[in-house]
């Protein structure tokens, strides 16, 4: 009988296209992947360490892992795995923890599940990180992360990525192309380009040889694909030329999410920030100018160290004056080896927690906001095989989260549809458009 192994992931898009890819890796080694509720041989849990707590996560999730299967073998991976692989073997019951470069080796680690009396780090210097390993999600949703980039050279003083992940990489452009041909047969209709930085695409051994206009070019050629979506970029890398790509392409849909973690240019500099808030309102004005429907993510960091209450007011009516459509906020927390964890000027948890609860309130006010705009349109809806009270739910090109009641008929199916309104939940009730669906 095969053996079977179970995974959890923490954290961003990227770690969930890595722990499909390593589950596709334990199956060519002929394990059965099961449900991590169930009883598994080997738990795989991928870790982050962009957000606090990751100990407590990681230790409350080994623990329910044991719950299941007491016997089972327990490999910690990913972020929090590179950084700090000692403090991870101090957690009970887990057995190996493996650090960036080793993870996609896992099945040579693991050769004979034979416990040992201390767990066992296979952890290389993250300097020696500097092969990329392509990675895609598949089989969960109807939709799929591809991997385009890893690693990151930028120097922001709050960030522990480039310790846990390295330097800034990636495969090629046609290796890109063939993966999404591939994606393509399997049935999903839409790819969400995912890395750390993937403007910053191109990198091969430390030298430049592509760009990520030409990569978004070769994938807008690939039949088969409804869309494209790019995950998250950097405002100085969006450069107006990627705009103006999206803006006629018929698959790269339009949807960006552009971090900005400051209104205050005081604060941007404090974070080391390659651009000024200036520059960020050129690219959300050059976006809405070409595609004014285009829904626009934000992301923002409030307490950082030196940040005044009149500075978080300012990035306050920065964001409110914006045309953006909804934000994704963090409340600043120390990290070790960091440069901004040894700054003066930390903000009380207290203020912390005040300004993250403004700027969830004015997300929710943007995101509403959006959503009204779009009432009465009509736009393709993809829809998922999740139910819940009857209804099924699905994004529309430009990032509208939709409802309409269940059809088994609809499900992993691009759908012509009419806004109607906006539900308590903050949904969008929708309507099939019956002489949309009949071309």
């Amino acid at each position: 009988m095969n053996k079977k192994v179970a995974f959890y992931t923490l954290g961003c898009k990227l770690n969930f296209s890595e722990t499909s890819s390593i589950g596709r890796i334990f199956q060519q080694a002929g394990y059965e992947t099961t449900p991590f509720n169930s009883k598994a041989d080997v738990f795989v849990i991928n870790t982050c360490s962009v957000t606090e707590n990751a100990n407590r996560k990681c230790r409350k999730v080994v623990k329910e892992a044991l719950n299941h299967s007491p016997n089972a073998y327990i490999v910690v991976v990913g972020c929090y795995a590179q950084l700090k692989p000692r403090e991870i073997t101090e957690i009970p019951g887990v057995d190996m923890v493996l650090g960036a470069a080793e993870k996609f080796n896992i099945i040579e680690h693991i050769a004979d599940l034979t416990k040992q009396p201390k767990a066992i780090i296979h952890n290389a210097p993250i300097a020696e990180t500097n092969q990329f390993v392509p990675a895609f999600s598949i089989g969960d949703r109807t939709r799929t992360f591809l991997k385009v980039q890893d690693g990151c050279d930028y120097s922001c003083t709050f960030c522990t990525i480039p310790l846990a992940r390295g330097a800034s990489r990636s495969g090629t452009i046609d290796d890109f192309v063939r993966q999404a041909e591939e994606i393509a047969a399997m049935d999903v209709k839409e790819i969400v380009l995912t890395g750390v930085n993937i403007g910053d695409f191109g990198i091969r051994n430390g030298t430049r040889e592509e760009c990520f206009l030409d990569l978004v070019k070769a994938l807008d050629t690939i039949d088969g694909i409804d869309r494209f979506r790019i995950s998250s970029i950097e405002p100085n890398l969006l450069s107006n030329e990627v705009i103006e790509f999206v803006a006629q392409s018929a698959r790269f849909v339009p949807h960006f999410h552009i971090p900005l973690q400051s209104g205050s240019n005081k604060v941007l500099g404090l974070m080391r920030r390659r651009y000024r808030r200036e520059l960020y309102a050129e690219r959300v004005a050059k976006i809405k100018e070409l595609m004014p429907d285009c829904c626009i993510g934000v992301d923002a960091i409030v307490g950082f160290p030196g940040e005044t209450r009149e500075d978080f007011l300012e990035t306050y009516q920065f964001l409110n004056d914006l045309d953006i459509s909804y934000l994704h906020v963090f409340t600043y927390s120390e990290r070790e080896n960091t440069i901004a964890a040894q700054m003066e000027g930390a903000v009380p948890g207290a203020q912390r927690n005040e300004r993250s609860k403004m700027l969830h309130i004015l997300s929710e006010k943007k995101r509403r906001a959006f959503y009204q705009t779009q009432l009465g349109k009509e736009g393709n809806v993809l829809f998922e095989g999740d139910v819940k009270d009857g209804y099924m739910h699905g994004f529309s090109r430009n990032y509208v989260k939709v409802r309409t009641p269940y059809d088994p008929l609809l499900v992993n199916e691009v759908t012509p549809v009419k806004f109607l309104e906006i539900t308590d939940h903050g949904e969008v009730e929708v309507a099939e458009v019956p002489e949309m669906l009949a071309h």
